[in-house]
């Protein structure tokens, strides 16, 4: 059993709806690599995330290697390019424009990528494994770390052949990978919509 762990609360004072309100989208990331301790700390952090009938559905696969992430974005790149061949929605469209750029890296040179994998089909085990995506983003952003979820990689780390190269049994399916990094400078905040309720009763 886990118990939650100490080194997952930030040495500051940043509550949980602080978290909420700074976290980003970081596309910018300075070269060095998250300490494997802490990457342990957000994995804890993930896995204390509800879960329907306490089925614990969630797997995690954690890339540092550098060539390997250097490789898994060629893969995704080529796989965006091979689907612009066909009929497209607006945003495959744009995806596409964004990945023909020079020199585009999917992971945005970040040194980490954790990819949050499902064990098992189910109602609600992809529900599961994005609580916890969101509880590992929150943290990290308590962490002063910046993340960013990267949805065009879940079809290539979905194939066979990179399940293999991961060492990924065949019946798990990559749900949302994230990638994790000191941010290299900082980013905006994006404005947001008003809650649209649609009815109170």
């Amino acid at each position: 059993m886990i118990t939650p762990s100490k080194s997952v609360k930030p040495e500051g004072s940043m509550s949980v709806m602080d978290a909420i309100y700074h976290r980003r989208a970081v596309r910018h990331y300075a070269p060095q690599t998250v300490d494997s301790g802490i990457i342990r700390a957000l994995l804890d952090a993930a896995v204390h995330a509800p879960t329907a009938l306490h089925e614990e559905p969630w797997a995690f696969a954690v890339i540092q290697d550098r060539n390997l992430l250097d490789r898994l974005s060629n893969g995704v790149i080529e796989a965006a390019r091979r689907e612009a061949q066909g009929p497209q929605s607006a945003h495959e469209k744009h995806l596409a424009r964004l990945l023909s750029q020079p020199d585009s890296h999917v992971f945005h040179d970040a040194g980490t990528l954790i990819v949050i994998y499902a064990k098992f089909p189910g109602p609600f085990v992809v529900a599961d494994c994005w609580l916890a995506a969101e509880n590992l983003m929150l943290a990290a952003c308590a962490s002063g770390l910046g993340t960013c979820v990267i949805g065009s990689s879940v079809p290539t780390l979905n194939t066979p052949s990179w399940k293999a190269e991961l060492k990924i049994p065949a019946a798990m399916t990559a749900v949302a990978p994230i990638i994790v990094g000191i941010p290299a400078d900082e980013t905006p905040p994006v404005s947001r919509k008003p809650p649209e309720i649609l009815t109170w009763e």
